[in-house]
């Protein structure tokens, strides 16, 4: 029995040193850098990583893309700080020619990278607020480059998060650019609730995702006059909220434009109270429950009658060559998708949208 015992051992290791144990790597096809849409870390769109807030780092990018998984600020349904991870998710198909801008974003001059989530602490939200906008003023007024020349602020790309912050992004918009931004935010919710008027007591509620731009605009970080809402369709606390979004200085086009208007007609409205592209910094704030719900339920405040995202896209897409030099799109809650991601793709293919017209109209 021992001697068979060991004649059997022998010949196993006698097959398992053989040739094919250690076959021949020589052989192998080497990489070529083809990464099949579906592998690969999620960064957006398979844009290269960059640690952009460590000092020493090469700063030398055209767009920045962030992300800020904040959800503090939220009214109904939480789990918008999981929007950053499923917006990157949902881009991974994105990769190539836009046939209606006439634009390859991702194979053009400009240098886009993705710079990860910004660091806070989720406890207190006027604290993180603060440390988002530090950060977000790192990115857009970077150091001058080695040889001395300034750096101009990188168009900025952020996945929120919930709306909250808009603000503390538009703080740091109005800091790099020394000038108030014209902001188009499409949104189902007008998001100028003042603090005093609903009774908002806490310090620790005077910031929510219902009141980015009632802030901005008392700071002046907005332009008053050319600034506007679009998709506009919820309920109000009470009729005077309209004549208060006014007076901070806003236009509003309703979701129920497009009967009247159609979507060539909004598109065309907009321009109006935009004006010459020229002369016009636009700011595009994204809330994705501009979507109706059955073609986006994955949001906190869904609101039913929205625009459908065929409408949207086209929309956006009548924004191009004017000078946007940032955007952000917000209140992504993947918990509430489909297992078929529709919110999450269309998140990114609107980003898509607005990446293309960044990098058609160019840096100036």
């Amino acid at each position: 029995m021992k001697s068979t015992y060991i004649a059997s051992i022998a010949l196993y290791c006698t097959w398992a040193l053989g040739s094919d144990a250690h076959p021949d790597h020589s052989s192998y096809e080497t990489y070529d850098g083809y990464v099949p849409p579906f592998a690969g870390i999620s960064t957006f769109a398979h844009l290269p990583y960059k640690q952009c807030w460590d000092e020493g780092v090469d700063e030398d990018y055209d767009i920045a893309v962030i992300g800020v998984p904040y959800d503090i600020g939220v009214t109904f349904r939480t789990g918008a700080r999981f929007g950053p991870s499923a917006i990157r998710e949902g881009s991974k198909r994105l990769k190539g020619y836009n046939d209606e801008l006439k634009i390859n974003p991702f194979r053009s001059w400009a240098r886009s990278v993705d710079c990860g989530d910004i660091p806070f602490e989720p406890f207190d939200a006027s604290h993180a607020i603060g440390q988002i906008e530090s950060y977000t003023n790192y990115i857009l007024q970077r150091p001058p480059t080695a040889d001395g020349t300034p750096s101009r602020p990188p168009k900025l790309i952020t996945l929120g998060g919930d709306h909250t912050i808009l603000l503390p992004v538009l703080r740091s918009m109005r800091t790099a650019y020394k000038k108030p931004m014209t902001v188009i935010h499409f949104d189902s919710h007008l998001d100028t609730w003042a603090p005093e008027v609903y009774n908002v007591k806490a310090k620790q509620s005077r910031f929510n995702h219902g009141n980015p731009l009632y802030h901005a605009a008392i700071e002046g970080l907005t332009t008053n006059g050319s600034s506007l809402h679009v998709g506009i369709r919820s309920s109000l606390y009470d009729k005077q909220d309209v004549e208060r979004d006014e007076a901070l200085g806003f236009n509003i086009i309703k979701a129920n434009a497009i009967f009247t208007l159609g979507v060539e007609g909004i598109v065309k409205r907009i321009h109006e109270i935009l004006g010459p592209k020229e002369d016009t910094l636009v700011y595009l704030s994204i809330d994705i429950d501009v979507i109706d719900p059955s073609m986006a339920p994955a949001t906190g405040t869904p609101e039913t009658g929205g625009f459908l995202t065929r409408e949207m896209r086209y929309i956006l897409r009548g924004l191009d060559g004017y000078n946007i030099v940032g955007m952000d799109l917000v209140e992504v809650a993947p918990a509430y998708d489909t297992q078929a991601q529709l919110t999450s793709f269309l998140a990114a293919d609107l980003i898509y949208e607005v990446l293309c017209m960044m990098v058609k109209r160019g840096l100036n």
